[in-house]
């Protein structure tokens, strides 16, 4: 299992997103306070992000524990951007620890973190996976399904894998798509965006539970909760 995180809206540094809140990822890779399944994230973390005129993301990633990456600290106040997905991860078991199987994957415009578990003899993407983890199967499944079907596509897994964990986030720069299928997932929206992640990053005010099986759209800071059976 994994935490992860999508900020959009204003430009925020990527450490004011990932690194300083309370509870932020850094916190979540050793003391997660919701996190069913795990007791830390310590087998990889990854940041994308987009830049001004660019549609493809910038990505990061590494196979060490967030909270030892002396590196990353340094240089994360100085990355800035409108739209940020980030994950630390807790490997599923039999899974390789390898910076290509830590989130998010790439593929496009589009970046993709999943948060759970999957039998890979159920997926049909192997061949163009970055990794052989099965989150990285997962991805390369969606991606190439499409991932504005999101939700569609996670039924469909589902129906493949009943014991299957599926919480999902994907984002093109322009709008944030979510599912929570097994795992938690919470929503703040401000007056300057809107963040989604497995678990609040502070305790102040404004957090939306999100429930089970449910799938969650992001757009021009609109936020959008509707049950599995349909979509955003």
């Amino acid at each position: 299992m994994c935490r992860h995180l999508a900020w959009i809206g204003a430009p925020r540094s990527v450490a004011s997103i990932v690194l300083d809140p309370p509870f932020g990822l850094l916190r979540q890779s050793y003391a997660p306070r919701r996190q069913r399944r795990g007791l830390m994230n310590a087998d990889g973390w990854g940041v994308g992000f987009y830049r001004p005129g660019v549609a493809e993301p910038a990505r990061w990633r590494s196979a060490r524990p967030l909270w030892g990456d002396a590196s990353f600290a340094s240089v994360a106040p100085a990355l800035v951007s409108g739209c940020i997905l980030a994950a630390v991860r807790s490997a599923t078991v039999g899974m390789p620890i390898e910076e290509s199987a830590a989130a998010p994957f790439v593929s496009g415009r589009w970046l993709l973190s999943h948060n759970g578990r999957v039998d890979r003899d159920v997926l049909k993407a192997d061949r163009i996976a970055e990794s052989a983890c099965d989150s990285a199967w997962l991805a390369a499944e969606v991606f190439a399904a499409g991932p504005e079907s999101l939700g569609e596509i996670v039924l469909d897994i589902a129906g493949r894998d009943p014991d299957a964990v599926l919480n999902l986030l994907v984002t093109d720069g322009r709008r944030v798509l979510a599912t929570t299928w097994g795992d938690s997932l919470s929503v703040r929206t401000g007056p300057d965006g809107v963040l989604v992640a497995s678990e609040p990053t502070d305790d102040e005010p404004g957090w939306l539970d999100v429930p089970d099986r449910s799938l969650v759209g992001v757009i021009d800071g609109r936020v959008e909760v509707r049950g599995m059976e349909s979509s955003c």
